[in-house]
């Protein structure tokens, strides 16, 4: 694998200036850390909050990169290797990896949205025939998916590239690096309300990806787009996935921990085995299937390859700990949205009984207290045996008992579960509920998929 740009094509995409030359050839790969640095890389000193990472150029040069990139102050003396000063670093990085998504000539496929953006990725690269490589696990960010660009070899038909939104602005800049032939959006709900203030302004944020598309790219959007309708005005295709839309579901049976789909798109019917039960998975599929139809693939041949999807850590997990209790560990993220799909999931499954181990959903704002209320509704409605809350903030649950920690949550469950029953554990990133997982496991003993 190899960036196969010379090093004037890098000077150029960087936007900097040579301070010291190296050997010719190509990088091997871009990295960020120049602990990480070895023969061949190609460093980027980004500026840090605390640190500037510039002042380790000399370190990566010595661990034999190819060359490095850094800000003003940082390229004097440097030797051993290529040196590039650039005004910003990041910006640099973004630049690079413009350029190599244009040399690789591979369709780019755009994936963002408020709830199931990484299983969305995950699902499309599965599904997609030919060479297609995929940002890892979530780098969805400026630093994660110029990374991801950089690292796709020479020959790559497509790119499954993942974007995360923090602020204004964000997806613009991502979708400026990243270029997406097909924009997909999976919705838009009450996340990162607290940052932005309103479900309308998250709307907004993320129908920055379909500013750039070309005059033959698509938007695959859900058929009840909601506060993302008034952006889809003059994009160039549009594919509508979920209830009666474009890509949608004829019929589906369910066999234990599978789905058999027979699945309508513009390009014909077409019947799907996936390996999952979850019905926000199956809306998820319909979402990739839309990426699928949009690059003109046949539908025969996405689903050829459900055998290939596997979803990223902490995402669904089902596990089997001690003696025949599940564990469903959701624990990577949390919101309203994908909470209650979580319970409907739960709900839906055979078990002697189901508990619900719900940690916070954060940066809800101001009605944070109220969408906890909703969702510990939710779950009585449902049925759910028991709902457990971790921390202070899921009281609003209204939990059947409510600990501090998820080790205590683990404890908890340890000297109650019984043979049979199922576990579903779920709660945002800094809620850290995975911690229940992890200690539960020793505790009951066994575990696996």
């Amino acid at each position: 694998m190899a960036i196969a740009l010379s090093a004037d094509q890098i000077c150029a995409a960087l936007g900097g200036e040579v301070r010291a030359r190296g050997v010719d050839g190509h990088p091997l790969r871009a990295v960020i850390d120049s602990r990480e640095a070895g023969s061949g890389d190609i460093f980027f000193g980004l500026r840090g909050a605390s640190a500037d990472g510039g002042a380790h150029g000399a370190d990566a040069l010595a661990a034999g990169a190819w060359g490095v990139v850094v800000g003003p102050g940082h390229a004097q003396e440097l030797e051993g290797g290529w040196a590039f000063e650039v005004a910003d670093p990041l910006t640099a990085l973004g630049s690079l990896a413009r350029a190599w998504r244009r040399a690789l000539g591979a369709k780019v496929v755009g994936v963002t949205g408020s709830v199931g953006k990484t299983s969305v990725k995950d699902i499309t690269r599965a599904l997609i025939p030919g060479a297609v490589h995929a940002s890892p696990e979530n780098f969805n960010t400026e630093i994660g998916l110029p990374l991801t660009i950089l690292s796709a070899p020479e020959g790559t038909d497509v790119l499954v590239l993942e974007m995360a939104m923090r602020g204004v602005g964000q997806i613009a800049e991502l979708a400026e690096i990243a270029e997406p032939d097909v924009a997909v959006i999976t919705n838009v709900g009450p996340v990162h309300v607290e940052l932005l203030g309103s479900v309308e302004a998250i709307a907004a944020v993320k129908a920055e990806i379909l500013a750039g598309l070309p005059a033959d790219g698509a938007a695959v959007v859900p058929v009840d787009a909601g506060m993302l309708d008034p952006h889809l005005q003059g994009v160039p295709r549009l594919i509508r996935f979920g209830g009666d839309g474009d890509v949608r579901v004829a019929s589906s049976t369910r066999r234990g921990r599978a789905t058999e789909a027979l699945i309508v798109t513009p390009a014909g019917e077409q019947l799907f085995a996936f390996g999952f039960s979850e019905a926000y998975n199956l809306t998820n599929a319909l979402a990739a299937i839309g990426a699928g139809v949009a690059l003109g693939v046949e539908p025969a041949e996405l689903a050829a390859r459900t055998s290939e999807i596997g979803f990223s850590r902490l995402r669904g997990e089902h596990l089997v700990l001690g003696d025949r209790v599940t564990l469903v560990n959701d624990s990577y993220n949390a919101n309203p949205v994908s909470m209650r799909a979580a319970l409907d999931h739960l709900a839906s499954l055979e078990a002697e009984s189901r508990i619900a181990v719900l940690g916070e959903m954060a940066e809800l704002g101001e009605g944070a207290a109220e969408f906890h209320a909703e969702v510990g509704r939710h779950a009585r409605t449902l049925g759910i045996d028991s709902v457990i809350g971790v921390g202070e903030t899921a009281r609003a649950y209204g939990p059947d008992e409510l600990v501090g920690t998820p080790e205590e949550a683990a404890e908890l469950l340890a000297g109650r579960v019984e043979p049979g029953d199922t576990i579903l554990v779920k709660g945002s990133r800094s809620a850290a509920m995975d911690g229940v997982a992890e200690a539960l496991g020793p505790l009951l003993g066994g575990g696996g998929v």
